[in-house]
């Protein structure tokens, strides 16, 4: 019965590296979660750079963005070990420059520190965006 349940399995054959992570790509969602989390942190950077803008405007701001990056931080790790470094690094930056940027309040030093991460985070989620699209073949 063993023998027979392995070579029944033995038979299903497996999906391809660029399937695998097409298929989790559509399934996590990553193209409209990181479409969103460029416009939370475009958004963001709008207000860190706007010296009237109120701690209460960086909060609601913030936490959204800060609640946003960790959605999209849930649908980790994908398939590839590569793509899901990659990700790791821009969605841990992005919360990072979110929770920064919660606290910033009127202080400029903090405000180009939050700054800071989401660029940072901007590159990386374009690195990984190249290399899903690398592997998928898209």
């Amino acid at each position: 019965m063993v023998l027979f349940g392995a070579l029944l399995l033995g038979g299903c054959g497996s999906l391809s590296a660029s399937a695998a992570l097409g298929n989790w790509a559509t399934s996590a969602n990553l193209t409209k979660n990181d479409a969103q989390l460029v416009a939370d942190a475009r958004s963001a950077l709008r207000w860190l750079n706007d010296p009237h803008s109120t701690q209460k405007e960086l909060h609601t701001v913030c936490a959204a963005f800060d609640f946003d990056t960790v959605s999209a931080y849930q649908s980790l790790p994908s398939p590839d070990t590569q793509t899901t470094e990659l990700l790791t690094a821009a969605y841990t930056d992005l919360g990072d420059g979110a929770n920064v940027c919660y606290r910033a309040g009127d202080s400029p030093a903090q405000r180009r520190r939050a700054e800071s991460y989401i660029r940072r985070a901007g590159a990386e989620l374009s690195e990984a965006s190249a290399r899903v699209s690398a592997v998928v073949g898209s």
